[in-house]
């Protein structure tokens, strides 16, 4: 284990749950404090015994935090396994880089469901978020097309993450794609949370990556996945990889504000008013 000294810690759309009552049957077995936070950036300020690490003390890192298993990321300091701390990317803050890991590997593991070869099609909603951001950037660099929703305001933006073609955003978002891919596309991304309204995006026999949990519908022999980034923790090789992605400019690291720990609520009020286009970080 190594203890880090945080330094930034993300506000994404699953601490507003759990501070919420959302995923309140999540906290019975757990002891308070109930901390939320899921990214966390800082510098290594000690080294357990017998840890094994090419990190050193005074070293800037970034992890993804479980906090059910850890207490959450919004801390002046965690105790973490190091297999989940990477160095941070060279020449990024640490609000920088604090909004990499957990939607960075929520991407890569939505990726890595769906299994699509170069030139194949992928769909992405949700495209001008972070996590959307981050399928969409990681699917070019694997050679894939990307189809992405957008509203007006978010199209420069959609179109310099690098989607290929861009649909407006909305509730026929499924229409949409077809009339651009009659076929429908091979996989798909759903960081809006259409379910149901976005599945009708997706070819016979595609697939389909739900970041909320949904099972789907079981129809036209559609592969139906949960991505629960979870699954990813302790996968301090595929943050690295992440780490590599920002430094060579393949990833970009959205920071939308800053804000005190006395000004966490304000931070969680922006984020579910939406808009925010960047993470919220709050600075230790």
């Amino acid at each position: 284990e190594v203890r880090i000294r945080v330094h930034a810690a993300t506000v994404n759309p699953t601490d507003l749950m759990l501070r919420n009552g959302a995923r309140a049957e999540r906290l019975r077995d757990v002891t308070p404090p109930h901390v939320p936070g899921m990214d966390i950036a800082g510098v290594i300020d000690e080294i357990g015994p017998g840890a094994e690490t090419d990190l050193t003390v005074g070293t800037s890192v970034m992890a993804m935090v479980v906090p059910l298993a850890d207490h959450g990321g919004y801390r002046e300091s965690i105790v973490l396994n190091i297999d989940s701390v990477v160095q941070s990317p060279y020449g990024f803050t640490h609000s920088e880089a604090s909004t990499l890991p957990m939607n960075g590997l929520t991407a890569r593991l939505s990726l890595d469901q769906l299994g699509l070869h170069p030139g194949q099609t992928i769909a992405v909603t949700g495209a001008a978020g972070a996590y959307g951001g981050y399928v969409i950037q990681i699917a070019k660099q694997e050679g894939l097309r990307v189809i992405a929703d957008a509203s007006s305001s978010d199209e420069s933006l959609v179109a310099d993450l690098g989607a290929d073609v861009i649909v407006p955003r909305g509730d026929d978002f499924a229409q949409k794609v077809r009339e651009v891919i009659p076929d429908g596309v091979d996989g798909l991304a759903d960081g809006a949370v259409l379910s149901p309204l976005a599945v009708g995006a997706v070819r016979d026999g595609g697939g389909f990556a739900s970041v909320r949990g949904w099972k789907g519908t079981g129809e036209r022999d559609i592969t139906f996945h949960v991505t629960y980034v979870r699954d990813y923790d302790h996968r301090s090789d595929l943050l690295d990889q992440l780490r590599q992605f920002a430094e060579d400019g393949i990833v970009t690291l959205r920071v939308f504000g800053t804000y005190k720990p006395e000004e966490a609520s304000e931070a969680h009020s922006q984020l579910e008013a939406g808009g925010t286009r960047g993470r919220c970080v709050i600075i230790f």
